[in-house]
Order: C-alpha cells, then structure tokens, then sequence
C-alpha cells in the first residue's frame, strides 16, 4: 500500500458542541492519497485531523469510491472521485485566505453531539455565509482514532523525530568542521592583520616626527627671513612715508578693499590647517577602534571555543534524553541559528577589515599628495604673510586718525539724540492734546445731532399745530353760523312759542351739512363738537401757561342748549331745560353716534370742556357769551334777537 501527501497544513476551525460556546481551534488537515494493489487496484482518500498541542487528538476519515458516490448522492455533488481531493483542497484553500477577517465569508466547523470532543465522532463542515443563510458546501464525518491509532500516529511521529534528529546531528557535525576551519583561517589572518597594523603604526610614527621635524625648520628659517625682511621695509618705509600722506585719502578705499580680501585669504589658510589637524585626529581614532575591533574578535573566538565544549557535552547528553526530544529539537535549531548568525558575523567582520585595510593604503597615498600641496602653499604663504604685515602697518596709523574723527562724530550725535528726545517729547504732549480735542469735537458732534433731531421733532409738531389751527378756524365758523341761525329760529319761534306753550318742532333736515377739512387731510365728515373737543384738549396740555388779549368768560348752559338744539329733532320745554342745567349731561342725539367705518367715532361734548377758559378767545365778537341772572331767556344776551 502506498500513500501519497497530497495536503498537510494548519487550519483555525471553529468547534460547537451540544449546549456549549463556539472557540476556536488550529487543526492540522492531512490528506492522502492510498493506492491498493492487492487485490483489486484502487484508490482511496485519507482524510486525518491533529492538533499539534494535543497529540491525543486524532480523528480520521477514509473515503472509498463506492463511499464517495454515496455522499455525491446524499450531498448532490456535482464532482467525480478523481477531482475530489483537488476540489476539497481549493475549499480548505478559501477557508485558509478568510480564516484571518472578522467576517469570514469560508468557515470550518467541527460539530459533535456532545458538549467536548471526547471521543465522539466529529462532522467537518465547509460552510459558506452570505447575506442570507449560511451554505455547507461539504460535510464529512469523521471518527476518533482508536488507542492502536493513537499509538501507530506517535510511533510514525517519533519515527519522523529521529529522522530529523539525525539530519540535524549531522549538520551540526559539518557546521562545527566548517566553524573549526573558519576560525583557524580568522586566526591567521588576524595574525598577520595585526602585524600589519604594527608595521603601519611604526611607519606612521616615524613619518609624522620626521613631517613635524621639518615644519620646525622650516618655520624658524622663515621667521628669521621675516626678521630680516621687516628691518628693510621699516627703512623703506621711512622714506616712502612723506610720499604715502599725500596720497592717503585716494588710497584709504582700495586699502579696504585690499584688507577684506586678506582676511579672506587668513581665514582660508587657518581652516586648512585645522582640517589638516583633524584628519590626523581621524586617523587616530580609526587606529584605535581597529584595536578595540582586534580585541573584540580575540573575545569571540574565545566564546565561540566555550560554545563548541557545551556542544560535545550536550551531544553526550541527548542520547539519554529521548523523552524530551520535542523541546530540545527546537534548543538545537536555535542554537543552529545563533551559530550561523555567529558565522555571518565573522565573515562581515573579515570582509570589513579587508575593506579597511584598502581604504588605508589609499588613505596614505592621498595623504602624502595633501602634504606636499600643503607644502607649497606654506611657501607662498610665507611670502603673503610678509606683505600683509607690512600692509597692517601702514592701516594702524590710518586707524587712528579714524579713531580721533570716529570719537568727534559721537559726541555730536549724543548731543543729535537728546535734541531728538526733547522733540519727541514735545510731539506726544501735541498728540495727547489733539486727542483730547478730537474727543471733545465728538461730544460736540453728539450733541449737534442731538439739537438737529430736536429741531426737526419742533418743526414737525409746529406743521402739526398749525394744521390745527386751521381745522379749529373751520370749526368756529360752522360755530359761528349754528349760533346764528340758531338766533334766528328762536325769532321765528318767540311769538308761536308763547301762544302754544313751550314747545316747537325743528326739521332735521334744517340742518347744514356738515364740513370736509381738505386743510387737515380729513376726506370724511367730521362732527364739529368732535373737532372742537379734540382742539381743546392739546391746547389745554401744551399751552397752559400761554396768555390771550381776550379777557376769560365761561359760557353759560344756555349757549350749550342753542347749539345743541339745532342738532336735534325737537327743542325741549323751559321746564326741562331747568332741569338740565341742575344735573343732567346734554348730548348728541343717539343717531349721531353711531360707528361709521368710513369716518371717525362722535363724542358728545361735556359741558365741562365748552366752560373751558381757552373757548371765548377763538369766538367771533357776535358769539361772545354773556353772563346772565338765573331766569332770564337765552335770546336776551344775543344782539339783534
């Protein structure tokens, strides 16, 4: 019987059993292929579920041909046996991909009747979910291996463990060959590396004295033809000084210019000197850390020897440790790990101090070209030095003279600054005044607007009152001719009146229309007692204490009852005007005041308001009211009656 692997990898199902939460386990799916030739040839799948944690657990499933078209029947498959297992495998692939999202859209689901898998046999479904209902594509059952089962599984485990114990033992035996030779090759080279290093120190040393040596010479040599130099130009200069005076003031700009220039020059000269300096502090510093590296290797061939005494002690040991293969399997392939980090080390280590040492030699070599550049331009700038000395000579004394000028224009731009101070000074005192004035122009400015509105509120009350002045002229000439008539009538009625008893008729229809104010802005008609009542009252509030060439006299009832009776259908008696004039109020006849919605409502005027001290002033002279003894007729005190 020979079996094939077709399948073999961990998969997150998630187990639900009888009464019980739904968790997640990591199963290990194998999938076999067993060819039988005895003896019948055929074909079967073998299906075995693991949990490496668990070496107990063990479920399997063996699926024949004949088996298989009773599931494609029961399941209503729609695949043949030979593209079973790829189909199967593509499933477990999907549930694979989805396994890590939260809303998986392939699920494994291991089902058993009973709360634990203890035991019971199992159903493997491949559920698919969809916005709808849950789809199980495949469902296998499966059964728990017995304890012959269990041991055939760890027998074939522990089999597969020596297996690789011995492949690993015997990679371990060539890695320490190989690591053995290594370090004796890393040994030698470093050896000979060191020599090296000791030989360049020495040339180093030997090559730096001799460069410092030479620069003493030729620095005291070039001092004293500087000495030399300078005692020359000093005599020199003192002829030449007379001449130079005259031409200061032309040449005092290019001298400048001339200076800046030099700086220039020193400040480029002091910085390749320094560089110069800390090149040869980087190259002490790099000897010193080639040193501290060397020492480093010493120390890791050191351990790396300890290491390889453990090794052959631990090798001794594992022979006795068969039971615990499992956890010593993964201490070896650490270990292997760490070695092999070890061995990639020594060979960067190896291949960066072969780098170094080329980078070294080529270092050397620009080295001595610097040296001889730097050479030359100490010669020259042996030679630059001694003219800019001579030149800083002659701008000493030219500073000088501007030191004195320099000093001169201080004192007469201190004396500038307080005259600047006093000014300033005086321009805020003028900056707060003109503020304060700008604030006082706007209260000014308030109160302006204040009057303005004032003054238009005056004018408009003025149009007002004098609207009204004209409406109450109206008012008291329709008066003036009510009276009239009035007088009239009674004439009329005195001899007829005496005869019948007390009493006359008056037609209504005797009675003037009544007039339309197109001064006022009234289009409808309005009661002249209404318009004289509503005159009255704001005269009587704004004009208190205003004064009439008219002496002041109080009309009488009887004035009241003439004009009252021209509005009203019949005259009363004499004996009931008596009484009117004891107590009762006189009005308007009820016709007269009801609404109307195109005019404005009529009052009654109130005896009261007619007996007002601002009445007789706006009277004609014919209509002055007179006093009268009680008794006498109203027709007595009108002339002409």
């Amino acid at each position: 019987m020979a079996a094939e692997r077709i399948f073999d990898r961990a998969v997150s199902v998630r187990v639900r059993g009888c009464s019980c939460e739904e968790r997640r386990l990591n199963v290990r799916v194998n999938i076999e292929l067993l060819s039988i030739s005895n003896p019948v040839h055929k074909k079967d799948l073998a299906v075995r579920l693991t949990d490496d944690t668990d070496p107990f657990f063990l479920y399997n499933l063996v699926i024949s041909e004949e088996d298989f078209q009773s599931l494609k029947s029961q399941q209503g498959l729609l695949v043949d046996f030979s593209a079973f297992p790829q189909k199967f495998i593509d499933l477990l692939q999907q549930c694979i991909q989805e396994q890590n999202k939260d809303i998986p859209r392939f699920l494994l689901q291991l089902v058993s009747s009973a709360p634990a898998l203890d035991h019971t046999p199992v159903s493997l479904n491949v559920v698919e979910t969809n916005p709808f209902k849950h789809l199980t594509h495949l469902s296998l059952k499966f059964l728990p291996g017995t304890d012959a089962d269990i041991k055939k599984f760890l027998a074939n485990c522990l089999k597969c463990l020596k297996e690789d114990k011995m492949v690993l033992e015997e990679k371990l035996r060539r890695t320490e060959e190989d690591l053995t030779r290594q370090l004796s090759y890393t040994q030698q080279s470093l050896s000979e590396k060191s020599r090296e290093l000791e030989k360049l120190k020495n040339e180093w040393t030997s090559y730096t004295t001799a460069l410092s040596n030479k620069h003493s010479q030729e620095l005291t040599s070039e001092k004293e033809r500087a000495l030399q130099a300078q005692t020359q130009y000093q005599q020199q200069h003192e002829q030449q000084k007379k001449e130079l005076e005259n031409l200061h003031q032309k040449s005092i700009q290019q001298l400048q210019n001339r200076l800046s220039e030099l700086e220039v020059i020193n400040k480029d000269l002091t910085e390749r000197r320094y560089k110069g300096d800390s090149t040869v502090r980087e190259l002490k510093a790099k000897l010193s850390g080639l040193e501290d590296e060397c020492q480093r290797a010493k120390q890791e061939v050191l351990s790396l020897r300890r290491e390889n005494t453990t090794l052959d002690a631990e090798c001794h040991e594992k022979e006795k440790l068969i039971n615990q293969l499992q956890t010593r399997v993964a201490v070896l392939e650490q270990e292997i790990k760490d070695k092999d980090q070890l061995v990639t080390r020594t060979k960067e280590v190896l291949d960066a101090t072969q780098e170094q040492k080329v980078i070294l030699e080529e270092s050397t070599e620009e080295k001595h070209r610097h040296i001889e550049k730097l050479e030359t331009t100490i010669k020259s700038l042996s030679a630059e030095l001694l003219k800019a000395n001579e030149i800083i000579k002659k701008l000493q004394g030219d500073l000088k003279t501007l030191m004195s000028k320099l000093k001169l224009k201080n004192t007469v731009t201190i004396q500038q600054e307080k005259l600047l101070a006093e000014k300033e000074e005086k321009l805020q005192k003028e900056q707060r005044e003109s503020q304060e004035m700008g604030q006082s122009l706007r209260m000014k400015e308030q109160e302006v607007c204040k009057l303005q509105e004032q003054l238009e509120n005056t004018i408009q009350k003025l149009e007002e009152s004098k609207q009204l002045l004209k409406t109450n002229e109206n008012v008291i000439t329709w008066l003036n001719r009510q009276l009239s008539e009035a007088q009239m009538a009674k004439k009329l009625d005195s001899p007829a009146s005496a005869h019948a008893g007390g009493r006359a008729a008056v037609s209504p229809l005797s009675m003037p229309d009544r007039p339309s104010f197109h001064s006022s802005g009234l289009s409808h008609p309005i009661s002249p007692l209404y318009a004289f009542q509503n005159f009255l009252e704001p005269i009587h509030s704004k004009n208190g204490n205003s004064q009439c060439p008219v002496s002041k006299v109080q009309l009488s009832s009887q004035l009241l009852k003439a004009t009252r009776c021209s509005d009203a259908h019949t005259v009363p008696a004499a004996g009931h005007a008596a009484n009117k004039e004891n107590g009762e109020q006189l009005g308007l006849d009820s016709k007269y005041l009801k609404k109307k919605d195109d005019s404005i409502p009529l009052r009654g005027l109130s005896q009261n308001t007619l007996n007002s001290e601002y009445l007789r002033p706006c009277l004609p002279a014919k209509a002055q009211p007179v006093p009268r003894a009680a008794g006498t007729p109203a027709s007595a005190y009108f002339p002409g009656s």
